[in-house]
């Protein structure tokens, strides 16, 4: 390939906006608020079975901080413990229009890069911001494509956006940025399969795409020769991923970049559970708020998306009972009747004993849908719940968007709040949690970005 025809590639201008963007103001406390939040869902996870199990797999000691763990790792398996951790329980941020979770995945790339290497705080900043930008901007070019393709969207798109993240902050040359590009898309990976039965493999996805991001950019340093054409090219990621060789909306990635932040519209989630399945958790907490007795309950009707069925609600069976307290968190069902039983859907929702009792197994049987044809989704996350009582009174909520993000977004505080209950869920003390907090606020004014402190 020619020079002329290599600069005129999908990554080739993705890499040169990317290296010349600036982090406006917003951005910046986007990113603020994304490592703060990323902090506490790792310090909330550190004793669950799934992040021991990764602390097991890990190789040797290293420079790098697995937060709450004792000891420093390898950038590598720093990335993948952070990533999982913060990714596991669902809890982590998400983008409206993808849907994509990008804080669990190019946080915990750019801080083992930060520390292996000394990567000063504005360059975190940079690496964090774009990273973000391009795992969100991704998700909107063909939207629902990957998911209806049967592969994860963080896992997919999370290892060229970590990779772009890893590259920006290291200051690599437009060149090897996108070499950094091309050899993340064969890196890239993640089927939904954990959907059938509650199996802890999308946990593991933003923190596998976290360390081949570090991967690819190394390599890419070293001189690795990645195709260009990684993106739009007849074997790249979109007709390998979203079964599409006729994308045509590169500008939903490429117009603006760098300038205009979509991802400062980034949400942080209230509730433990997958993300569509928040606004119906809040659409029965309000029902609950009313007085209905539950033993006065019928039937429970929601309307809701095609788009989302094949995930959160289908088989139907299944999500009115899932298997283990993993799989609630992907059940609509089992959200709703959290939302009526439990005043919401928090960590103490999702244990095993909990997804087991059956007075909510019992009202999430009761709980069916009906697709609305002109539901927004993916432009907008909504929620509705009618209940059936059997006098044949009906009562119902609705809600128009996802609580927490860019119509209905939380403030600093309640995300700073967020963040040390996690921390203190996970054992931590007060101080050290509200430390989390005030980490985050200057970081990214450091000559050098310091982790020890969050060990142990």
């Amino acid at each position: 390939m020619s020079k002329a025809s290599r600069d005129a590639t999908v990554a080739a201008r993705l890499a040169e906006a990317a290296l010349a963007a600036a982090p406006d103001a917003a951005m910046r406390e986007t990113c603020e608020r994304l490592l703060v939040d990323v902090v506490g869902l790792c310090v909330a996870a550190r004793r669950a079975k799934y992040v021991a199990a990764a602390l097991e797999a890990a190789e040797g000691p290293g420079p790098c901080t697995a937060f709450g763990h004792a000891g420093g790792f390898g950038p590598s398996d720093a990335a993948i413990i952070n990533g999982t951790a913060a990714h596991g329980e669902d809890y982590d941020d998400t983008f409206e229009g993808g849907p994509i979770h990008s804080g669990a995945v190019v946080v915990p790339a750019v801080l083992a890069a930060a520390e292996r290497f000394g990567i000063a705080g504005p360059d975190a900043l940079r690496g964090i911001a774009a990273g973000a930008e391009a795992a969100c901007r991704l998700s909107t070019v063909v939207p629902k494509a990957v998911h209806k393709a049967g592969f994860h969207p963080t896992g997919v798109f999370g290892a060229p956006a970590a990779a772009l993240a890893v590259a920006v902050a290291l200051r690599l040359t437009p060149r090897q940025v996108v070499d950094a590009l091309g050899i993340a898309g064969s890196m890239a990976s993640g089927i939904i399969e954990y959907l059938t039965d509650g199996a802890w493999t999308k946990r593991l996805h933003p923190g596998w795409a976290a360390q081949a991001g570090i991967r690819a950019a190394l390599l890419a340093k070293g001189g690795f020769f990645g195709p260009p054409t990684v993106f739009e090219g007849p074997h790249g990621m979109f007709f390998g991923f979203a079964r599409s060789t006729e994308v045509t909306n590169w500008g939903a990635l490429l117009d603006g970049f760098g300038r205009e932040w979509v991802a400062a519209t980034i949400a942080f989630k209230p509730w433990a559970n997958g993300t569509m399945v928040q606004p119906y958790v809040d659409c029965a907490l309000r029902l609950a708020g009313r007085g209905i007795p539950v033993d006065q309950i019928e039937s429970i009707t929601c309307e809701t998306a095609e788009g989302i069925l094949h995930r959160l609600w289908e088989p139907l069976a299944a999500k009115q009972a899932p298997p283990n307290a993993y799989a609630a968190k992907f059940s609509v069902p089992y959200g709703v009747a959290a939302g009526l039983l439990l005043g919401g859907a928090g960590l103490d929702a999702f244990t095993e004993a909990r997804v087991a009792e059956p007075r909510i197994r019992a009202l999430a049987a009761k709980v069916t849908y009906v697709v609305d044809p002109a539901n927004p989704y993916p432009r907008a996350y909504t929620g509705h719940v009618r209940l059936r009582l059997r006098d044949g009174t009906e009562v119902e909520e609705r809600q128009a968007n996802l609580r927490g993000g860019a119509a209905d977004p939380l403030s600093r505080a309640e995300v700073e709040r967020k963040a040390r209950d996690n921390c203190l869920y996970g054992g931590w003390d007060p101080a050290r949690a509200e430390a989390a907090a005030a980490f985050a606020r200057r970081a990214f004014d450091a000559p050098r970005l310091d982790l020890s402190v969050f060990r142990g």
